[in-house]
């Protein structure tokens, strides 16, 4: 049982880590795509994105790199279709609202987050976590956030936005627990229906928002190769996406993506030059104090829940309960 949990620990850092630098990355690819080269479809590049890692996945799938293990079928179009939904309502969230605004979006999702999983799936968060969650979002509110101009129709997009955000990551967590299947099983089952969703949407989108045609655009060898290059790095970052999810929990992989966000304004400024003023340094250590605190507090009430006497259930080895396969390693894991 030792083992397993070192493990699974193990396995844990690999994916958090693999998910920070991937993430970063993309950013860092995206923002030359985007900015210096003026290709600006975001959500059709998200659809091939996708695409990519559907393929990329087939093919190790053929390799027998992983097993391809089916389930419900209405639970996988349903998964697939909402994730491409909301990453299509985040983008026109983001079109249709000032940026700080849209930070103040990505901010809700965590607590709606806690506060979906506590109504409908009664999971608690100690006052301990909660803390320093709220310490967590000043210091990212700090730091990023900035003009809060308002709208209604943006307001609404921001709201669907974050509700289908927080439900999509939610289903992560619980499909894989409930079916038994590992984070590059549920990848490779739901990203056609991921993709397909964006491929159809994403051009009207772009148009909608840019006033720019894709199909019309100057694809030049450059734009190419930074296409195929964010393409192969998004391959990692939706693996590792799934992966975080699956070994931890929607809330973590929220915080993970705060932690991105304040290593991206930090790689902007030292290496970018972007501006930065003593507001975003403040904010930013405000934040990874609370990522320090909220890191402190979920490693101590886990040690002490594996020091509490084991359930009659798992000393039998039922696995009916989730929480015992997650802690054992045997959901999530690749």
């Amino acid at each position: 049982m030792g083992e397993n949990r070192g493990g699974f620990q193990l396995g844990t850092v690999g994916a958090l880590s693999l998910s920070v630098v991937s993430s970063v990355s993309i950013v860092i690819c995206n923002k030359a795509l985007i900015s210096t080269l003026g290709f600006q479809f975001a959500t059709t590049l998200t659809s091939w994105h996708l695409l990519v890692t559907f393929c990329s996945l087939h093919v190790a799938l053929k390799m027998k790199l992983f097993e391809h293990k089916p389930f419900e079928r209405k639970a996988v179009l349903g998964f697939g279709i909402l994730n491409g939904i909301s990453i299509g309502l985040l983008n026109l969230s983001l079109g249709f609202n000032s940026v700080g605004f849209y930070q103040m979006t990505k901010l809700a999702i965590i607590p709606c987050t806690v506060f979906l999983e506590t109504v409908f799936f009664k999971k608690q968060f100690s006052r301990s976590i909660q803390s320093s969650l709220a310490v967590l979002l000043i210091g990212v509110g700090i730091a990023t956030v900035t003009d809060l101009q308002l709208n209604a129709l943006g307001s609404f997009l921001s709201f669907l936005a974050v509700i289908t955000t927080c439900v999509a990551q939610i289903m992560t967590n619980t499909i894989q627990k409930k079916f038994k299947v590992s984070s590059t099983q549920l990848l490779y089952q739901s990203s056609p229906y991921q993709a397909a969703t964006l491929l159809i949407s994403g051009p009207f989108l772009d148009k909608l928002l840019t006033n720019q045609n894709v199909f019309t655009f100057n694809y030049t060898t450059q734009v190419l190769t930074f296409i195929i290059i964010s393409c192969l790095i998004a391959v990692s970052v939706n693996f590792s996406t799934f992966l975080v999810i699956g070994k931890t929990s929607p809330v973590t992989y929220q915080v993970l993506g705060h932690l991105k966000t304040c290593l991206v304004l930090a790689f902007g400024y030292i290496l970018l030059h972007d501006p930065f003023s003593w507001r975003n340094i403040l904010g930013i250590l405000i934040a990874l104090v609370g990522m320090i605190l909220y890191s402190y507090y979920c490693t101590r009430e886990t040690q002490k829940k594996a020091s509490e006497p084991a359930p009659l259930s798992q000393v039998k080895g039922d696995e009916s309960d989730p929480l015992i396969n997650l802690e054992s390693g045997g959901k999530g894991s690749t």
